[in-house]
């Protein structure tokens, strides 16, 4: 699908001395000085105004102090995996005597701190469970944890229903009338703020003056990989919890988790970037919580031996390429429904797809690649054996919040939502078998009120041009070494009128190029990813493109890594 591109609107850089292009692409993200790059530790904000972070700290720091049995109880993503190995890592570090984690299996529990998951976590015979990335919307297994005498700690980032649970401490940024002025941390954000917080609280108790005092800052690790896995937006304290972290990895002072997962996914030239960690070990790591359950990425984020942390990695990478050949046969099977849809004509303003065969841990990357394909808020189902009930998965465009179109559809429809969570670009949902065609409907229609019939669009946001004479391997290597680029602050993205030289067929479908930007008596290497059929020598195009660094056998170039091409018809004889 073409899209059509937009030039993002650069302010003037205030002063110094960045390259042009590199200001550019900043200003363009509102970020119009140096200060404003300034991703040291001391510009982060402090905890003390996240909502009831003093009854978490206090809470936690008595469980260290009183060595009472901890449970940690994570999401079966990469944010809940990355919150969790955080968790116990951090308190057994800060001296805590007994320490252990659960993780839902998705396809048994479901979501959050269901009563079933308390159940599994009694056997434990936990004091204090400690949610990461979950609970907010966990009523009733919250409740049956108290009736137990388990108190609750709930550590959230996501949206709240109408009813909170009962727990002893809720820390939440999203929650009604919290001051914390970033409400985009990941759940491992929100778990890095309440440890540092309890840290605090035990260091006013004395706690460690006969113990060392573990740095917060050796688990930023941790935190970048799973905030950049949640794709939270990079508002200016996430982007300092994320560029923290990335210093940390690229100077190989990660876990050996971590360094595993890089290695096996083949990350083994400097400098790691956040897109490396998006989509080469975010990814592996999701693999366990798509197809079996997270227990084995935890352990592979917790191991201090980097042969079993490495051992892990190869089974997570293993499930990966299982993963991927599922997603290759569902890819499949969209396409075919997709040609029934007939969607050269005026597709429905969100569109929700199911089949009997598709896989249940798979479903939130296929509802992903439908967006892309159709420009349109989309839930993908699959069916669940042991309930009978459809679990879909949503994924959403900038301008419709998709957990809020999901809340109109339960309000307005009484029963046909069973249940939902999540936030503005992504949800998960459980409906009837037989009132999937009912949901359809009633999806599509609250999202044309909410768009007062304007259908949604998205658009390729680019940088602008840059100049041959910049098109050059210095602009390539600033560019990887200095984004922390992610959702809301994007990887910088170019366009340009270039002419094709030569263009051949590589590897599985792809197209690599050299091309010459129009006008200019200079040559650029390309690569077009799934392109097909190589455009003809000779040919303009209108070209979007990141640039980036090619290293091959030792030498590195230029190269473009192109996103779309448009042909240029040429002119009319006159």
């Amino acid at each position: 699908m073409q899209r059509p591109i937009v030039r993002r609107k650069a302010p003037t850089w205030q002063a110094g001395t960045l390259h042009p292009v590199l200001a550019r692409v900043y200003a363009a993200r509102g970020v119009r000085d140096a200060d404003a790059l300034d991703r040291s530790l001391q510009r982060l904000l402090t905890p003390d105004r996240l909502g009831g972070i003093d009854a978490a700290a206090q809470l936690l720091g008595e469980s260290v102090r009183r060595a009472r049995r901890t449970l940690i109880v994570g999401d079966f993503d990469a944010d809940g995996a990355t919150g969790s190995a955080l968790m116990v890592r951090a308190l057994r570090a800060f001296g805590a005597a007994h320490v252990d984690y659960l993780v839902p299996n998705r396809f048994e529990f479901g979501y959050g701190l269901t009563p079933e998951i308390v159940r599994v976590a009694m056997a434990h015979d936990p004091q204090l469970i400690v949610t990461v990335d979950n609970g907010t919307a966990s009523v009733e297994g919250v409740a049956l944890a108290r009736e137990a005498g388990i108190d609750v700690l709930i550590t959230d980032h996501h949206l709240p229903g109408a009813r909170l649970p009962d727990a002893n401490a809720i820390v939440n940024p999203n929650l009604p009338g919290d001051s914390f002025a970033s409400k985009h941390l990941a759940g491992v954000g929100v778990a890095f703020y309440v440890l540092a917080a309890a840290r605090r609280w035990l260091q006013t108790q004395g706690w460690f003056q006969t113990r060392p005092s573990p740095s917060m800052a050796a688990y930023l690790d941790l935190v970048a990989l799973g905030t950049i896995a949640d794709v939270v937006p990079l508002d200016a304290n996430n982007r300092i919890l994320v560029g923290q972290g990335l210093q940390r990895i690229r100077a190989g002072a990660c876990c050996a988790g971590i360094a595993a997962l890089l290695t096996v996914a083949g990350c083994t030239t400097a400098p790691i970037t956040a897109v490396d960690l998006a989509f080469s070990v975010a990814p592996r790591l999701n693999a366990a919580g798509r197809l079996v359950d997270m227990s084995v990425g935890i352990e592979c984020l917790l191991s201090d031996d980097p042969l079993r942390a490495r051992e892990l990695a190869e089974a997570l990478h293993e499930l990966n390429r299982q993963r991927r050949e599922i997603e290759a046969l569902m890819r499949d099977q969209v396409e075919a429904a997709l040609a029934d849809l007939a969607l050269d004509a005026q597709p429905p303003m969100a569109m929700s797809f199911y089949h009997p065969d598709w896989h249940q841990g798979v479903i939130g990357i296929l509802a992903a690649r439908l967006r892309e394909r159709t420009d349109r808020p989309v839930v993908a189902f699959a069916h669940d054996a042991d309930s009978g009930l459809l679990k879909g998965s949503a994924r959403s465009l900038p301008g419709v919040h998709i957990r809020d179109a999901i809340e109109r559809v339960a309000t307005h429809a009484p029963g046909l939502v069973l249940r939902f969570g999540g936030h503005a670009a992504a949800a998960g949902l459980t409906i009837e078998h037989a009132r999937f065609e009912e949901f359809r409907t009633a999806l599509a229609r609250e999202v044309e009120v909410m768009l007062d019939g304007v259908a949604p669009s998205s658009e390729l946001l680019s940088d602008g041009e840059i100049p041959a004479a910049q098109l050059d391997l210095e602009l390539a290597r600033l560019l990887r070494a200095a984004g922390v680029w992610g959702r809301d602050f994007g990887e910088p993205l170019f366009d340009g009128e270039f002419e094709v030289v030569n263009a051949r067929v590589v590897g599985e479908n792809h197209t690599r190029m050299v091309l010459r930007p129009c006008g200019a008596d200079r040559y650029v290497d390309a690569i077009a990813f799934g392109c097909g059929t190589p455009p003809p020598p000779g040919s303009r195009w209108q070209i979007a493109y990141r640039l980036e660094v090619n290293e091959y056998e030792g030498l590195q170039r230029a190269q473009l890594n192109v996103v779309q091409l448009s042909e240029i018809a040429p002119a009319a004889p006159e």
